[in-house]
């Protein structure tokens, strides 16, 4: 057979497949689609062609006829985090399993961004949307689902049964490290996040305040130092303004909303010569991979990333392959890493 021209082979169709094999349409239809119903002798002669022809199949086209996606989204809050890509890792092992396929979205934070891709997503007709939002109780969100395309909501909550859900208990999280840290003998403690108006960094707080609180100490014993977002540079200039508190005011320990805010702490510290954990310990949150290889291992919180995608797929997949499927609000239950960033006062 004649070499062909790359257009001819990416413009090769199931017609041209069958005129070469010889066979009808409804045979390579067949073989595409139920191979079991095909001798292997026609199915061999069919498969040849399709290679000789650089045929590759018009998936968009049979999902069309079938009028049902192939395909689940995940909108993610910030690519920039390894614990959102963890997440999506988490995702891909669901779905890959139930031979769907991963589109992957960074909403960046930005509500206006979110909601571009949540218009895309929905006119593309993906079989459901997964989605880390900046807003939980956003309404865009109960619209998407009842016009048909199932949503799950991963790593947040809201206060409603609307929707499935996958989250982690963070006010418990933020009690363990601070319990932790109250343990080693600290009794003024930094808190470095971002606003409160993010659900976790706010139910992290509060979990903070309130292991001070059962261990007898006023909310003063801790000192706010607010972000404008939760990355390693804002980690590291929180760690510039704790150092130029008097030595009177300033804190023994930190405990950050999360490990990117930590790791940039950690920074900061090593650039200011300040030791850690003999003058600040320090806890993250998330355990991200790089929270063990940092240059003082990081104690952190750690949520189980992975786990967290896997579920909130596994509830998308029943959602739309159910009939009798039930929303689920699911939680799990964080643990404290202890590593070397933090230890006794002295």
């Amino acid at each position: 057979m004649a070499a062909r021209e790359p257009s001819e082979i990416r413009a090769a169709g199931v017609k041209q497949v069958a005129a070469a094999a010889g066979v009808s349409l409804g045979t390579v239809s067949n073989v595409l689609n139920h191979p079991g119903r095909v001798s292997p002798g026609t199915r061999t002669k069919v498969e040849k062609a399709m290679a000789a022809l650089g045929f590759v199949r018009n998936e968009s086209a049979r999902q069309l006829r079938a009028g049902r996606s192939r395909v689940i989204a995940y909108v993610m809050l910030d690519g920039r985090n390894p614990f959102f890509t963890d997440v999506a890792a988490g995702i891909e092992d669901a779905v890959g399993a139930e031979d769907l396929s991963l589109f992957l979205c960074n909403s960046a934070n930005h509500a206006g961004r979110e909601n571009a891709y949540l218009d895309r997503l929905e006119e593309q007709r993906v079989q459901g949307i997964l989605i880390t939002p900046t807003d939980p109780g956003s309404p865009a969100l109960d619209q998407i689902a009842r016009r048909g395309t199932p949503v799950v909501i991963v790593d947040r909550t809201r206060s409603d049964a609307t929707l499935c859900s996958v989250a982690v208990d963070d006010v418990h999280g933020g009690e363990i490290a601070v319990r932790h840290l109250l343990e080693q003998g600290h009794e003024r403690i930094a808190f470095v996040g971002g606003s409160t108006e993010i659900g976790q960094v706010r139910d992290r707080h509060d979990g903070a305040l309130r292991a001070l609180r059962d261990a007898g100490f006023g909310p003063e014993n801790l000192v706010r130092l607010s972000t404008d977002e939760l990355t390693v540079a804002e980690g590291s200039e929180a760690g510039r303004r704790l150092a130029g508190l008097p030595s009177s005011r300033r804190p023994t320990a930190a405990f950050c909303a999360n490990d990117l805010l930590a790791l940039g702490l950690l920074q900061a510290c090593a650039g200011l010569r300040i030791r850690v954990p003999d003058d600040l310990a320090i806890v993250g949150y998330d355990d991200i991979e790089f929270a063990a290889a940092a240059t003082v291992p990081l104690t952190s919180v750690r949520q189980p990333r992975q786990l967290l995608g896997r579920t909130a797929a596994d509830l998308l997949v029943e959602e739309t392959t159910d009939p009798g499927h039930e929303h689920q609000q699911v939680t799990f239950t964080p643990e404290l890493i202890v590593r070397a960033s933090s230890s006794p006062a002295e």
